[in-house]
This record gives structure tokens, C-alpha cells and sequence, in this order.
């Protein structure tokens, strides 16, 4: 088993910038939910758990990932086991989303919703599942696979967040009611 300090040494630059990025675009999703608020683009929490929280915890996990890969470890299995909870504990929380998405009444997700808000993060938290467990078999791989994960985490919460801004903007606009698509 190759030893942790050496391998996730090499990674500390690009989970630093990842890192970063993830947290600055989580205090950018607070603005988002202002101008919702501002907008009264919220029609219920069910609508916020479904569209708006997912981005923050795409966020957070890329984060989380980030502190996980750059701290001290002695043995990769400790490192494991923390990225195989999250990953683990992502595809809960994505199901978890499915049912709110479902439950809400006051938007009708389209194809690209699911893809971006649930398909694509329940791949990544899988994915991320799979890399803790083969971690200390495939060390160098999993590493990869990781780092993969945290950028498609990082792209689907931009891409959320800019969906959910440019959704309230056009809606806002044309003054389109409860329900109405662009």
C-alpha cells in the first residue's frame, strides 16, 4: 500500500483551487437565494430542497472533499472510509432530492433538470463511492477518480446556480406566473 502523505501531497495545489472555488461559489449561492426572495420566486421549501440546497451541498462536498485530500493522513483507509461515507451519503441525500423534486408543485422539471439536478450528482456520489473502496487497491486511479468527481461537483453546482439565476431573471422579466416555463 503506497503511503498517504506522499500521494495526496502531489494533489495539494488542485484541491486547494478546487477548494477555494467551492467555497466562494457557496457564499455566491446566498446571494441566489436573496434575489429569489426578492423576486418571490419561492413558491415553497419543497421547491428550495429540490432546486436550490442541492447546489450548496454539490458545493460543500466538493469542499469537503478538498479538506479531506489535503489533510495530514497516515494510511489512505482512513482516507477511504471518509470519502466512501460522503459518497455513500450522497446518494441518500440525491434520492432525497428525487422525492422533493417530485413533490413540489410549483415548477415542472424537463429533461435537462433531472439530468443536471439528480443524474448527474447521483453518478458523481456513486462514482466517489466506488473510488474510496478500491483506494487502497488502486491508489493512483482512485486519486484521479476522485479529483474527477469533485470537478463534475463543482460544474453541476455552476451550472445550477447559473440555471436557477437565469430561471428568476426570465421568469421575473416576463412576469411568467406559477409554473410557467421560459
Amino acid at each position: 500500500m503506497a503511503e498517504a502523505p506522499l500521494l495526496l501531497h502531489e494533489w495539494t495545489d488542485f484541491y486547494v483551487i478546487v477548494g477555494s472555488s467551492a467555497g466562494a461559489l457557496t457564499g455566491l449561492q446566498f446571494v441566489v437565494v436573496a434575489l429569489i426572495a426578492e423576486a418571490r420566486a419561492a413558491r415553497s421549501m419543497l421547491e428550495i430542497r429540490a432546486f436550490g440546497t442541492p447546489t450548496i451541498v454539490d458545493f460543500a462536498v466538493v469542499l469537503f472533499i478538498s479538506g479531506i485530500a489535503t489533510a495530514p493522513w497516515h494510511a489512505l483507509s482512513s482516507v477511504a472510509v471518509c470519502l466512501g461515507i460522503c459518497g455513500a451519503g450522497g446518494v441518500v441525500y440525491t434520492l432525497t432530492v428525487l422525492r422533493h423534486a417530485r413533490r413540489q408543485s410549483s415548477y415542472v422539471p424537463d429533461m435537462e433538470d433531472w439530468i443536471w439536478y439528480l443524474v448527474l450528482p447521483l453518478a458523481a456520489y456513486a462514482t466517489l463511492f466506488g473510488a474510496a473502496v478500491a483506494l487502497d487497491w488502486h491508489p493512483f486511479a482512485s486519486l484521479f477518480v476522485v479529483a474527477a468527481v469533485a470537478l463534475v461537483l463543482l460544474f453541476v453546482g455552476i451550472h445550477n446556480a447559473w440555471d436557477t439565476v437565469t430561471f428568476i431573471a426570465i421568469n421575473r422579466w416576463h412576469g411568467k406566473g406559477e409554473g410557467q416555463r421560459e
